[in-house]
C-alpha cells in the first residue's frame, strides 16, 4: 500500500451532534439477523468496517474469492435473496460481496457457492461447468457459478440471450469464455444438441434437415409427456429442477425491517427503514454518508483511504424504491435498483407507446451496458446523481429529458430541483446537505416532433465506464424547425454538461438542412474546445465522439422524419448470441485407454463448488500476522527518511520490517539471472511501487492503516518511462543479442527491387491473473526450518531466495504450491519478492506471516509483458520475394533485468514468423526505465517478434501493391528449409494448416464478401485476416530443460505422483495423472497429485515455456517404467487381469520398492548465440487463424464476427484441456492487441491499476462465432515427446493478432473511402481511440487537438 496521509480516528459521531443523533436512534435495534445457506445467523457484535466478503471468508466460507475489491471481476459474487419492495416478489440478486456492507444483508438470505452443492452432490450449474470444461484455474469459477445460479433462480427458462448477458459482471482470464457459455447454454429454453454443428441443429442430423428418431431432442419429458424437453439436459448430467432449490426462509417473509444502529468508536452504521427516519438522521447529522449500493463508497474506502465515521444504508426503505406511471411522466423512487429500473422502463415502454416512451428507451439503452448485473442489482439512480460522476451513463439522460428531482428535508413536503440546474461542478450538486433525493420525475416525449436518443462509447462493450456518453433531445414544429433542444454529454467536462452554443444555434433552424448541420458542428467545436493535456486524455478522440454522436443523432432524426438516410450510419454494432465449434474427433485415431481423451480437469468439480483451496484460503495459523507493503510513490528518488512512528501507534500494528532486518546487504539482492534487484529499497527507489518495507499487524485492516500511516520523505530524481526516451538517452541493460545469416544485409538489399523501412510499436500487457500474488510463511521452532505456501510458478527459486534472506541452507525451506489462480508467467519470478519479504518478517518476529496483494498493489509491483519497438528495413522484389531483413528491436525492461534478456532473445528468434528470409541481421536491446520490472508473460517475447514480422509483411504488401496473403504465400517456409538461426524445419505443417483453414472457413468466398461489403458501406467497414504462426518449444536457457518426478504406489493400489510443475489452470496435473494412469495401467481416479513441493521433487524448473507437459510427463513416464519393471514378475504370476492393489500387495510383501524417482532432460538442444550454431528449439508448435471484424468508423467501436483457429499440437494428451488452452490463449492475445492498454501518469505512477481502468476481454468481447480445430491425419515422424504431443499454452496466443490485422484491413478500406492512400501504421493495441483516429475522415480532421508548447498528454504509454 502506498504511504498516504492518515488522519487520527475521530469518534463515530462528533460530540456536538451526539445528542441530537442519539435521540433519533436510541430505540433502534443493534443486532443483524439474516440467513446464510439456509441457516439463521444472528450477530450483535462485529467489526462495522468489514464487508460481506470479509465476513464470509472469516468464518471459513472461502469459496467466495477476492479478485479486485472494486466490483469489477465478479470473483466474489454471491446471491442475496430478498423480498423486493418494488416488484413485490422474491428476487435473488447476484451481488459483489467485496462491496456489500454487512448491514445490507439484514433480513435477507445469503447464498454462497458452498450452499448450493458440493463435490458429492453438485448443483446442475456446478456439474455442467465442471464437466463441460468451463473451469481452468478455477479462481473466477465460484463467481461465475453464482451469476448463472442467480439467473436460473429468477428465470428458470432463460433465453440464449439471457444466458449470454448473465455474466456481464464476471471476468475469466483462462478459458476464453467459450466453454463456460456452452455449459450455461444447456440451461436455455432454446438449446439444441451440445454437439450440433450449428446452433439449434443436431449431432446426428441428416441431409433433409430432420433429426433422427433417437435424437435427444425427441425424447419424452420427465413426466412422460410427448413434447420434447424444453431445457436440454446433456446425457449423464443432473437435470435442473427449479422446485428443488434452497427455499427462501419462511421466517424472512415475516421479517420486520426496523431501525438498525451498530458500530464502535471508529465507525457507526445506521439503517433506517422509513424515509422519515432517514430525514431525521440527515437533520441531526447532515454529514452522514448516505449509501445505497456502496458501489463507489467501498472503492473510496479501499483505494482512496476515505473514512466515513457514520454511514447510513438506505437500501431497505420501501418509499425510495417505488414507482408510478402518470399521464405525462414516470415517477421512480430515487433508490430503486437499476435492475428493477430496467423492468420498470420496459413496462413503461409498453404503456406509453413508441413515441412517448423515447426517454425510457434511451435510459434502458444506457443501462444495457451499465456496469455488470451485480452492480445493477444494488446500484441506484440516486447514487449516480449524488456522486455527480462526469461520466455517469444515466445523468445525461436525466438532464436531456428535463427530468425533475424531488428532494426532501425533515418537515418539508419536497422540493423540486430541475436536472438542468442540478450539477454545479466536479462532484458538486445543488442538493442541500440535509436533504435526500426521494424520487425522480421523468417526462415522456411528445407524440409528434420530439426525438430523444442516447449514446455511449467505452474501451470495452460490457461492464465499462464511458469515455464519452450523450443524451440528445430535439423538439421540432410541423415544418421541422427546432423549437428546443438539449444536447447533454458526459466525459467532456468535469461534470455532465450541455453543448449550450450548439443548442442556442439550433433553435429556429430547420432540421435536415445541410447548412444547419454544418453550423451545429461548428458550434460543437466551440462547446468542446478541449486542450491536449485534458484530464482523462484522449482529447481528439473525445471531441470526435461528441461530434460523431451528434452526427448520428442528426441522421437518426432525419430518417425518422422520412428523409433518406443510410441504415449503417444510424445503426450501432450489435452482437448476436455467440457460438462455436470444436472438432471433437481430432484425437480419435490415436486415443488410448486414458491418453488422448477429453477428460475434465481433475480439480474442476472442487473449483465449481468452492472446495478447491488457494494460498489465501489456508486457515489462519495461531499467532499469525498480516502484512501490508509500504511502496514507493515516486518513479525515481532518493529516500531521505522513513517515519514509521504513526503506524506503530495504531492498535493492532506489531512491527515494521525493511532492509535493515535482512542479515546482510548481499542477502537483500536478488534477480534472475542477474542479481540487480533488492527485496527492500535501501536509500533510493527506482520505480513507483517498489517495496520499501512491510507493516505487520494482527488484522488486515490494521496492517493497511499502518502502511498508509508510514510517511516517506523523498528527493526526486529524473525518471525515464518510455521506450523511445530510453533509446534516445541510451539507457540500456548490458545485453547485446543478435542473429545474422546470409550475406551482409546492406549488400543484399542493393539487389532488391524495393527497400522499405518502417516502425512497429506495441504496448505491454498486465497478466491479470484472477488470484493476485499471495504467500503464507510459517517459521518452525527447530533448526531454522521454514514452510512457505506461495502462489508461484517457481517453488525452487522461492526456496532458494528464502534460504538466502533467512540465512539457512535450502534444505530448511519447504515451498509448497497446491494450485494457482492463474499466472501466465507473472508468477515465474515476481512472486519470489513477496515471499522473501514475508519470510524476512516471519523470521524476525518468529510468527507466521500472511500477505495477499490487493489488485492495485499487484499491478504496480509485479511487472507486465514487455512493450516493444521495432525499427525494420526490408528488401523485397517485385514478385514479393523478401531478400533481406535488417532490424533493431527494443524492449522496455523496466528498472531491473529480470527475464528481459531471454525475452529479447526469443523475440529475435521469432522475427521471421513463418517466412524464409535468406539474408538477415537482427539486433536486440533491453531498455532500462523507471517502471516496474517487466517479466515473463505467455509467449515470452515470441508474440512481440512475430508482431513486428506481420507488421512489416502488411506494410510491404501495401507498398508494393500485392495482397498480403499472396506475400505470405510467396515467402512461407518449406519442409526442410532452415530458419535464420539455422534450425531445419521438420514436420513442417504450416502450409497444410493454412490450406485447410482456408477451405474450412471458406476464406476466399468471405474475402469477396468483405470487399463487396466495404464497397457498399461508408460508415461500417469489415476486415479479414489470416495469420500463421510457429512457436519454438524449449527453454532458451539450456539448463532449465530438465524435470524430475516421484511416484509412489500404495498397498491399496492407489498412486501418488509428485512432479516439479505447478497447476495454474493449464491442466498440467490432469495430463500428468493421465500419463501415470496410462503407464501403470490403473484407472485415472486412482492417481493423485496432491501438491508441488520442494521436499518431494528438488531442483525444479519454473512451470513455463509451454514445456511442462513434455518435461514432467516424460519424468513421470520414466518413474512408472521403473515401477512396471519391478512389477513385471507379479503381472506374469497373477495374470493380466490382476489389479494394482493385488500387484502392490504382493510386491510389498516381497520387499519390492514401490517408489520410483523419474528424470528427463530434453535431448539434442543447445544453441550458441553469436556463432548461430546448435539447436535452439526441440520442435515448433504451429497454427493458423482467420478473423473477421466489423468496425463502426464513426465511433471506433468494433466486434469480431468470426474467428477460426487451427493448431498443430501433435497427438494431444487431452484434447479438452488443449482446446481450452487454445481458446484462452487466443482471447488473451486478442486482448493484448485490442482492449488492453497499460497507461501511466506523467509522474511515473501506473494509472491502470484494476478492472475499472484496465480492460481484459469479457464474455461479450469474444468472437461471435469461434471455431477451433486441431490438425489430424498427419504423421509426426520427428516428434519425440510424451505421446508425441506438443506444448500448447503459449503458441496459440499470437493467433489473437488476427483480430488486430483484420481491424487494420477494415481501416484501410475506411481510409480509402476518404481518399487517404498513405500506408497505415497502426500501433498495438488497436483501441477504439486508435481505430477512430485512423479513419482519417472529415470529423476526425475537425476534432484534432494540437498540443501547445511543452504540453504533455494526460497519460503516458511506455
Amino acid at each position: 500500500m502506498a504511504p498516504g496521509i492518515l488522519t487520527t480516528p475521530e469518534p463515530a459521531v462528533p460530540g456536538n451532534d451526539f445528542h441530537s443523533l442519539a435521540g433519533v436512534v436510541s430505540e433502534w435495534d443493534d443486532t443483524l439477523r439474516f440467513y446464510l445457506n439456509g441457516a439463521k445467523v444472528t450477530i450483535d457484535n462485529i467489526d462495522p468496517e468489514i464487508t460481506l466478503l470479509e465476513y464470509l471468508r472469516g468464518i471459513g466460507l472461502t469459496g467466495t474469492k477476492l479478485g479486485c475489491a472494486e466490483g469489477g471481476c465478479g470473483a466474489c459474487t454471491v446471491v442475496v435473496s430478498q423480498y423486493n419492495p418494488t416488484t413485490k416478489r422474491i428476487y435473488h440478486a447476484s451481488v459483489n460481496a467485496c462491496l456489500a456492507p454487512l448491514v445490507s444483508v439484514d433480513g435477507k438470505h445469503v447464498i454462497t457457492v458452498e450452499g448450493i452443492g458440493d463435490v458429492s452432490k453438485p448443483h446442475p450449474v456446478q456439474e455442467r461447468i465442471a464437466k463441460l470444461h468451463g473451469s481452468q484455474c478455477g479462481f473466477c469459477t465460484p463467481g461465475i457459478v453464482m451469476s448463472l445460479y442467480a439467473l436460473l433462480r429468477n428465470n428458470p427458462d432463460p433465453t440464449k440471450h439471457d444466458i449470454e448477458e448473465a455474466f456481464d459482471g464476471n471476468l475469466c482470464r483462462c478459458t476464453g469464455y467459450r466453454p463456460i457459455l456452452d455449459a450455461a447454454q444447456t440451461f436455455s429454453s432454446t438449446t439444441g444438441c451440445g454437439r450440433a454443428a450449428s446452433s439449434g441443429g443436431c449431432c446426428m442430423q441428416s441431409d433433409d434437415g430432420k433429426a433422427p428418431v433417437d435424437c435427444c431432442k425427441n425424447r419424452p419429458t420427465v413426466d412422460g409427456g410427448a413434447d420434447p424437453v424444453k431445457r436440454f439436459t446433456p446425457p449423464r448430467f443432473i437435470e435442473h429442477k427449479p422446485d428443488t432449490e434452497l427455499i427462501f426462509p419462511p421466517a424472512l417473509r415475516r421479517h420486520e425491517f426496523k431501525g438498525l444502529a451498530f458500530g464502535n468508536k471508529r465507525k457507526r452504521w445506521l439503517r433506517p427503514s422509513t424515509l422519515k427516519e432517514l430525514l431525521e438522521i440527515k437533520n441531526a447529522l447532515p454529514s452522514a454518508k448516505v449509501i445505497g449500493g456502496s458501489t463507489e463508497t467501498q472503492i473510496e474506502i479501499k483505494f482512496k483511504a476515505m473514512q466515513y465515521s457514520v454511514s447510513v444504508y438506505v437500501g431497505d426503505i420501501p418509499e425510495l424504491r417505488s414507482y408510478s406511471f402518470e399521464d405525462n411522466h414516470l415517477v421512480i423512487g430515487a433508490n430503486i435498483t437499476l435492475t428493477d429500473l430496467e423492468g420498470v422502463l420496459r413496462e413503461g415502454i409498453g404503456r406509453y407507446g413508441p413515441e412517448k416512451s423515447q426517454p425510457l428507451v434511451a435510459m434502458l439503452k444506457q443501462l444495457e451496458y451499465f456496469a455488470g448485473r451485480q452492480i445493477r442489482n444494488v446500484g441506484t439512480p440516486a447514487g449516480n446523481l449524488a456522486t455527480a460522476s462526469p461520466i455517469s451513463d444515466l445523468n445525461p439522460v436525466f438532464v436531456a429529458t428535463r427530468s425533475v428531482l424531488i428532494a426532501h428535508t425533515l418537515g418539508d413536503g419536497g422540493t423540486e430541483i430541475p436536472m438542468t440546474s442540478f450539477f454545479k461542478g466536479y462532484r458538486a450538486t445543488a442538493l442541500p446537505p440535509n436533504a435526500v433525493i426521494s424520487s425522480i420525475q421523468i417526462p415522456v416525449a411528445r407524440e409528434k416532433g420530439e426525438f430523444i436518443r442516447a449514446y455511449k462509447q467505452a474501451k470495452r462493450k460490457d461492464d465499462d465506464i464511458a469515455i464519452v456518453n450523450a443524451a440528445l433531445r430535439v423538439s421540432l414544429d410541423d415544418d421541422n424547425v427546432v423549437e428546443s433542444t438539449n444536447l447533454v454529454y458526459g466525459g467532456m467536462a468535469p461534470t455532465t454538461v450541455q453543448a449550450r452554443n450548439t443548442m442556442e444555434y439550433l433553435v429556429g433552424k430547420k432540421w435536415g438542412a445541410k447548412e444547419t448541420l454544418e453550423g451545429a458542428v461548428n458550434a460543437l467545436e466551440q462547446d468542446f474546445n478541449l486542450r491536449y493535456g485534458v484530464p482523462g486524455g484522449m482529447a481528439t478522440y473525445r471531441r470526435s465522439l461528441a461530434f460523431g454522436f451528434f452526427y448520428r443523432f442528426w441522421h437518426e432524426v432525419v430518417g425518422a422524419l422520412g428523409g433518406e438516410v443510410s441504415a449503417e450510419l444510424v445503426d450501432e454494432i450489435k452482437r448476436e448470441v455467440s457460438a462455436g465449434d470444436r472438432d471433437q474427433d481430432s484425437t480419435v485415431t490415436y486415443e488410448q485407454r486414458v491418453l488422448g481423451k477429453g477428460v475434465p480437469h481433475v480439480a474442476a468439480m472442487k473449483q465449481v463448488t468452492g472446495e478447491a483451496h488457494y494460498t489465501d484460503d489456508i486457515p489462519k495459523h495461531h499467532n499469525e500476522l498480516y502484512g501490508c507493503l509500504v511502496l514507493s510513490t515516486k518513479a525515481h528518488a532518493k529516500i531521505l527518511s522513513v517515519n514509521t512512528e504513526p503506524a506503530l501507534k495504531i492498535p493492532g500494528v506489531q512491527a515494521y520490517v525493511d532492509h535493515r532486518d535482512v542479515h546482510s546487504p548481499e542477502a537483500n539482492r536478488w534477480g534472475t539471472p542477474v542479481c540487480d534487484e533488492v527485496f527492500f529499497a535501501v536509500d533510493e527507489v527506482f520505480t513507483a511501487g517498489q517495496p520499501i518495507g512491510i507493516i505487520l499487524a494482527d488484522t488486515q485492516l490494521a496492517a493497511t492503516l499502518g502502511s498508509r500511516a508510514v510517511s516517506v520523505e523523498y528527493e526526486e530524481l529524473p525518471a525515464i518511462l518510455t521506450t523511445e526516451e530510453a533509446v534516445e538517452k541510451e539507457s540500456f541493460f548490458q545485453h547485446f543479442p543478435y542473429i545474422r545469416k546470409g550475406r551482409p544485409v546492406e549488400e543484399a538489399m542493393k539487389e532488391a527491387d524495393h527497400v522499405i523501412e518502417g516502425v512497429a510499436r506495441m504496448g505491454g500487457q498486465e497478466h491479470f491473473y484472477l488470484e493476485t500474488n499471495a504467500v503464507l510463511v510459517v517459521p518452525k521452532p527447530e533448526d531454522g526450518e521454514i514452510e512457505v505456501f506461495s502462489s508461484t510458478q517457481n517453488p525452487t527459486e522461492t526456496q532458494t531466495y528464502i534460504a538466502q534472506v533467512c540465512n539457512v541452507p535450502a534444505n530448511r525451506v519447504v515451498a509448497r504450491v497446491k494450485r494457482l489462480g492463474g499466472a501466465f508467467g507473472g508468477k515465474e519470478t515476481r512472486s519470489v519478492q513477496l515471499a522473501c519479504i514475508c519470510a524476512t518478517a516471519a523470521k524476525k518476529l518468529k510468527r507466521p506471516v500472511r500477505c495477499m496483494l490487493n489488485r492495485d498493489e499487484d499491478m504496480m509491483i509485479s511487472g507486465q509483458r514487455h512493450p516493444f519497438l521495432g525499427r525494420w528495413k526490408v528488401g523485397v522484389n517485385n514478385d514479393g520475394k523478401i531478400v533481406a531483413l535488417d532490424a533493431d528491436i527494443f524492449s522496455n525492461g523496466g528498472w531491473t533485468q529480470d527475464l528481459s534478456a531471454a525475452i529479447c532473445d526469443r523475440s529475435l528468434a521469432h522475427i521471421d514468423n513463418c517466412y524464409m528470409i535468406p539474408n538477415i541481421d537482427v539486433r536486440g536491446r533491453v531498455c532500462k526505465t523507471n517502471t516496474m520490472s517487466n517479466t515473463a508473460f505467455r509467449g515470452f517475447g515470441g508474440p512481440q517478434g512475430m508482431f513486428i514480422c506481420e507488421t512489416y509483411m502488411e506494410e510491404i504488401a501495401d507498398k508494393i501493391g500485392m495482397p498480403v496473403d499472396k506475400l505470405r504465400e510467396v515467402n512461407m517456409y518449406k519442409e526442410g528449409e532452415e530458419t535464420h538461426f539455422n534450425q531445419e524445419l521438420k514436420d513442417w505443417h504450416v502450409p497444410l494448416l493454412v490450406g485447410a483453414i482456408k477451405k474450412e472457413a471458406e476464406y476466399e468466398k468471405r474475402r469477396e464478401a468483405v470487399d463487396e461489403f466495404n464497397k457498399t458501406h461508408k460508415w461500417k467497414k469489415r476486415g479479414l485476416s489470416l495469420i500463421p504462426t510457429k512457436f519454438g518449444i524449449s527453454y532458451t536457457a539450456l539448463f532449465l530443460n530438465q524435470a524430475g518426478a516421484l511416484v509412489h504406489i500404495y498397498q491399496d493400489g492407489s498412486v501418488l505422483v509428485a512432479h516439479g510443475g505447478t497447476e495454474m489452470g493449464q491442466g498440467l496435473h490432469t495430463k500428468m495423472t493421465m500419463v501415470a494412469a496410462e503407464a501403470l495401467g490403473v484407472p485415472l481416479e486412482d492417481v493423485l497429485i496432491s501438491e508441488t513441493a520442494t521436499n518431494t521433487v528438488a531442483n525444479t524448473s519454473a512451470t513455463a515455456a509451454s514445456a511442462s507437459s513434455d518435461l514432467n510427463g516424460y519424468a513421470i513416464w520414466n518413474a512408472c517404467q521403473q515401477l512396471n519393471e519391478r512389477l513385471r514378475p507379479y503381472r506374469e504370476k497373477l495374470g493380466s487381469d490382476a489389479t494394482m492393489k493385488q500387484l502392490a500387495h504382493a510386491a510389498y510383501f516381497d520387499r519390492v520398492n514401490l517408489s520410483a524417482n523419474g528424470y528427463y532432460k530434453t535431448p539434442d538442444i543447445g544453441y550458441t548465440w553469436g556463432t548461430n550454431t546448435g539447436l535452439l528449439f526441440f520442435y515448433f508448435t504451429q497454427g493458423a487463424a482467420i478473423a473477421e471484424v466489423e468496425v463502426d468508423t464513426l465511433t471506433g467501436d468494433w466486434t469480431c464476427l468470426r474467428a477460426d483457429v487451427k493448431m498443430d499440437i501433435g497427438r494431444s494428451i487431452n484434447p479438452a484441456i488443449d482446446y481450452g488452452q487454445i481458446e484462452g490463449a487466443f482471447v488473451q492475445g486478442q486482448g493484448l492487441f485490442t482492449t488492453e492498454e497499460p497507461l501511466w501518469f506523467n509522474n511515473g505512477q501506473l494509472a491502470t491499476r484494476g478492472p475499472g481502468a484496465y480492460k481484459i476481454p469479457g464474455f461479450r468481447d469474444i468472437p461471435q462465432v469461434f471455431n477451433v480445430s486441431m490438425l489430424k491425419d498427419v504423421q509426426w515422424k520427428n516428434l519425440n515427446t510424451i505421446q508425441r504431443s506438443k506444448g500448447v499454452g503459449e503458441p496459440p496466443f499470437f493467433m489473437g493478432s488476427s483480430v488486430f490485422f483484420a481491424i487494420r484491413d477494415a481501416l484501410k478500406s475506411a481510409r480509402a473511402e476518404h481518399g487517404v492512400t498513405e500506408c497505415l501504421r497502426l500501433r498495438s493495441p488497436a483501441t477504439p481511440e486508435r481505430i477512430r483516429l485512423s479513419c482519417a475522415d472529415e470529423i476526425i480532421r475537425r476534432s484534432y487537438v494540437q498540443p501547445q508548447d511543452g504540453e504533455k498528454d494526460f497519460f503516458v504509454s511506455i
